[in-house]
């Protein structure tokens, strides 16, 4: 996917409405959604349960079809998007998610491959080497070849970081990274976030219900009833 090289956006939102479901079901979810991310930007993304955090999150990242409006990912349209179009958008993706989503079957080394398998053009040693490097990064460089029973949940959420961030992504979209885990553990996965994130220069679209974490952002957002209500500085937000 060619990248705009006249714009600093990762990100970019306009006008964007999304719906559920079909005639008398249909239900609108996303009212008018404008928001703009730069390259390199950690956004944090708040609002209740059911405020529409996920499905903005989830569109962004080319899991779903925008709808109406437009939604510009590295300068590509994704309103009305072909499958191979998303296809090709969520390579730019790495995905963190709530449950961590980890194979049982696999190594956590095993895990972090994947993210680099779906790329096709990796050769297994250079997976090997990238995955080995990635999980010292984070700190488990000891535990290559634990599998997830044998992980606490603070060490699966950093495989799953690391296997979001291995093959270096433009964007990470995470749903929720801290949330089944205790107060160190959710400060530490966020802090490895932060870091990573930094060193590689990509982009951070976070949703988060953890007050804890907010200060990592440079920007919140807050959503309410598939609106966006405000779209303030981390700063202005803590005051």
């Amino acid at each position: 996917m060619p990248k705009n090289i006249d714009t600093d956006l990762a990100i970019s939102i306009h006008n964007l409405d999304h719906s559920f479901g079909q005639g008398q079901l249909r239900k609108q979810v996303l009212f008018d959604i404008n928001l703009e991310i730069s390259k390199g930007e950690i956004v944090i993304m708040t609002g209740p349960s059911g405020s529409g955090k996920t499905t903005v999150l989830t569109l962004v990242g080319g899991l779903r079809s925008a709808q109406s409006g437009s939604l510009k990912i590295l300068g590509q349209e994704l309103c009305g998007a072909t499958k191979e179009q998303l296809v090709q958008a969520r390579r730019h993706n790495g995905y963190i998610f709530q449950a961590h989503n980890l194979h049982r079957s696999l190594t956590a080394i095993q895990n972090v491959q994947m993210g680099l398998e779906v790329h096709g053009f990796y050769s297994r040693s250079e997976m090997i080497r990238r995955s080995a490097e990635i999980l010292e990064e984070v700190g488990l460089g000891e535990h290559l070849n634990y599998y997830p029973k044998n992980l606490s949940g603070g060490q699966k959420q950093r495989v799953a970081i690391a296997r979001a961030l291995v093959s270096e992504p433009d964007i990470v979209l995470a749903d929720e990274p801290t949330a089944a885990l205790d107060k160190k553990s959710g400060r530490d996965v966020v802090n490895i976030m932060q870091k990573l994130a930094k060193e590689r220069g990509c982009t951070i679209l976070m949703v988060t219900h953890d007050n804890r974490i907010l200060d990592v952002a440079d920007r919140i957002v807050h959503m309410e009833d598939g609106r966006l209500a405000n779209n303030i500085l981390n700063g202005s937000a803590a005051a």
